[in-house]
């Protein structure tokens, strides 16, 4: 089966080289056409683990192609997968779907034979409509059906969930979308990945929905961290406890510095915006969003503390290891590291960093903060340094070279990764989330 997946970032990319590595000839398209250029010479637009060399092998096999030319891309194309930015709009918070909607647009006036239309981008309950709207305004004679098809991937772990899915969501409207989805995925149907097929406004809210849960639970036990602090608890055992029952489950249940990246923040914005539309508010999931973002600038002053205080701190150095939201991804979208820096710079601290992989992308968004080679010149002469991002490097930091190297042993630890007993016994002045 020939695929179109519009839209070449991160979403279109992963998808576009798993749907190929399954067998169908897939062409990638978009419009940016140094980015086309880029991945023909081999050059990922993203750092994901494993997927240089999964492109490289489905391209040289012959099944994945990139272009800039719509029309011809979706050519012979039985799904045409739209998998194009939705950023929240500018001014009230709802996403942005004129990139979706134009892509509809040209696909309408481009198709030469019978196909479907799926949303592959994260877009609001009734999305599906419009496109179906817009492709028969433009007076298509073919055979179109609109379908949501969500995606559940995290960042730097994509291929695997790709490959692996806990379920595929397939919201269609009528049996020719459902028997186009279904040989989509018949390599994964044949694996027993489980397909649930819903109306397309159900598959489009299930999205919101997940994501808007797993913050709540990101939330919640951060607040619980932040109990624990108080009440001498550790928040690790309490996770624990609370993970093992079956219907509350393990992940999503460890305390750091808030979420960010490129789905929960805007997601859940989005999904408050679409509530307050439909005047069916969720209160929950308002209270994530402002918990979230106040934690954020609170991490900055928990290092601010751990230098002093306020007046203390002022013209002293701190070193933040790790920038991007997570680790094994170069996405700063909405980092914890960002206002993290933002509010140490801003209390006069001078800050300097190391990321494996995010420092380019994070320049322009840390102005103030020097850019290092490597965690040790970051820590060089630090007064107080701050783990932000679980990066497996920083697991196994040569502690006493840290302790040589920085001005005062003190350790911030915002992802909770080392035991407080070990680093107190080598002598470090020791912080962490949520435990004694």
């Amino acid at each position: 089966m020939k695929i179109a997946m519009v839209g070449s970032g991160y979403v279109g990319l992963v998808s576009g080289a798993c749907f190929a590595d399954f067998g169908h000839d897939v062409v990638c398209i978009d419009k940016d056409q140094s980015k086309i250029d880029r991945l023909h010479d081999g050059i990922m637009p993203i750092y994901e683990p494993g997927l240089d060399a999964l492109v490289d092998a489905n391209v040289k096999a012959g099944r994945l192609s990139f272009t800039t030319d719509l029309a011809e891309g979706i050519k012979g194309a039985s799904a045409i997968f739209i998998a194009v930015g939705t950023p929240s709009r500018r001014g009230d918070g709802h996403a942005d779907l004129s990139f979706v909607y134009a892509v509809a647009r040209e696909v309408g006036k481009s198709l030469s034979d019978d196909a479907v239309v799926v949303t592959k981008s994260t877009v609001p309950v009734g999305t599906g409509d419009e496109v179906e709207r817009i492709i028969a305004e433009t007076g298509c004679q073919h055979r179109v059906a609109v379908v949501s098809n969500p995606e559940f991937l995290r960042e730097g772990a994509a291929i695997g969930d790709f490959k692996r899915p806990d379920r595929i969501v397939i919201g269609a409207e009528d049996d020719f979308g459902k028997e186009v989805m279904r040989e989509v995925y018949r390599p994964l149907f044949l694996n027993e990945a489980p397909i649930l097929f819903t109306g397309r406004r159900s598959s489009e809210l299930i999205k919101y929905a997940a994501n808007a849960f797993l913050a709540t639970k990101i939330t919640f036990i951060n607040e619980m961290a932040d109990l624990c602090e108080k009440v001498g608890a550790n928040v690790q055992d309490v996770s624990r406890g609370i993970g093992m029952d079956n219907r509350i489950g393990p992940k999503f249940l460890h305390a750091g510095p808030g979420y960010g990246g490129s789905c929960f923040p805007k997601d859940t914005l989005a999904l408050l915006k679409t509530a307050e539309d439909y005047d069916s508010p969720v209160r929950i999931v308002e209270a994530v969003a402002k918990v979230n973002d106040s934690r954020k600038r609170a991490m900055g002053r928990k290092v601010i503390e751990a230098l002093g205080g306020i007046e203390a701190a002022r013209g002293k150095k701190a070193a933040l290891l790790g920038l991007t939201f997570k680790p094994n991804t170069d996405d700063m979208r909405d980092s914890p590291a960002i206002a993290i820096a933002q509010a140490l710079t801003d209390a006069g601290v001078n800050v300097a960093a190391y990321d494996p992989e995010g420092m380019e992308l994070a320049k322009p968004l840390m102005p103030k903060v020097v850019m290092c080679d490597d965690p040790y010149t970051a820590i060089e002469g630090a007064d107080a340094v701050a783990i932000v991002t679980e990066w497996d490097a920083f697991r196994a930091l040569d502690l006493d070279r840290v302790k040589e190297l920085a001005s005062a042993p003190v350790i911030v630890d915002l992802r909770n990764i080392y035991r407080p007993d070990d680093m107190r016994t080598k002598g470090f002045t020791y912080t962490s989330i949520g435990r004694p």
